[in-house]
């Protein structure tokens, strides 16, 4: 069987520095039949010109302050012409020719609504972030135990499903997250494909870990549905720190990096901190109207 046409949307923003590894890596694919959909959203770095270079079949430009994620997905998904759509950051860069045909062969299955490929963090991540690599990615990850994981850093997507519901624009953080979980509301799966890997990480600081927790947590709390009181001090920052430094010890004692303890700490706390406060600002947003 002939393979199917792939359309490949990828969202940039000042990423120069990895987006020229990527687009290579997506030319060194086994995978041949595929489009190239990207949306800027107004670099300045160099990295439109590397776009330009690659002829993608749709190159979209936005104004930085345009950028909302859900809206640039759901614009990735109208310009698509292929039924199977994945999603690659301009900074996760694919390893090896194998990355795209494990995606694709998860999605034919049509009892699959959306899938998600294995990561690994860059030589230069910190420990508490490479810590979190290990727990969602590793060879024994934690997440296949959580109530739902999932991240579209290098992921796909059924454009059959998708049509039925987009993803909400109203969310600014996790979009994925409620997204995947509708999926699994009608019946589709959300698989794991570890076999398709792709190299991306950041090092945020205490106060940019802040507030990516927060409005991440404040999306969730938009549109959570159960007890709000699953998120109280006790078990979302206390007890949830506590679990987070037993996890980074280990990772660190394991790695022989103790020496970046004390910073996980500092990121931890600040991550809790904006957890519950991010959700109690969405649950209030949302239920007080």
């Amino acid at each position: 069987m002939k393979d199917p046409l792939v359309s490949i949307i990828m969202r940039s923003f000042n990423e120069a520095w990895a987006l020229g590894d990527t687009l290579a890596a997506l030319q060194s694919q086994e995978y041949t039949d595929w489009e190239l959909i990207v949306i800027d959203s107004g670099s300045t770095d160099g990295s439109q010109e590397l776009i330009r270079a690659a002829r993608p079949a749709e190159f979209v430009q936005i104004r930085p302050e345009e950028y909302n994620p859900s809206r640039v997905m759901n614009q990735g998904m109208r310009l698509a012409r292929g039924e199977i759509c994945i999603f690659l950051n301009a900074d996760a860069t694919p390893q090896g020719p194998n990355w795209l045909r494990p995606l694709v062969e998860a999605l034919q299955d049509p009892a699959v609504g959306a899938c998600f490929g294995r990561q690994i963090p860059r030589p230069d991540c910190q420990a508490v972030f490479a810590c979190d690599y290990d727990r969602c990615f590793g060879e024994n990850r934690e997440s296949i135990h959580w109530d739902h994981f999932f991240s579209m850093v290098s992921s796909g997507l059924r454009k059959d499903v998708w049509s039925q519901r987009g993803f909400r624009e109203d969310l600014q953080y996790a979009e994925d997250d409620e997204y995947t979980r509708w999926c699994k509301q009608q019946g589709y799966h959300v698989h794991y494909v570890p076999e398709s890997l792709a190299m991306h990480s950041h090092n945020y600081t205490p106060e940019q870990s802040y507030r990516r927790s927060f409005g991440d947590a404040r999306a969730i709390g938009r549109a959570w549905q159960r007890s709000p009181q699953e998120f109280r001090w006790l078990k979302t920052v206390f007890l949830g720190f506590i679990s987070d430094l037993r996890h980074d010890a280990a990772y660190c004692l394991r790695q022989h990096r103790l020496r970046e303890l004390p910073h996980a700490l500092h990121i931890r706390w600040q991550q809790r901190r904006g957890k519950l406060a991010g959700f109690r600002q969405g649950w209030h947003e949302t239920h007080t109207a």
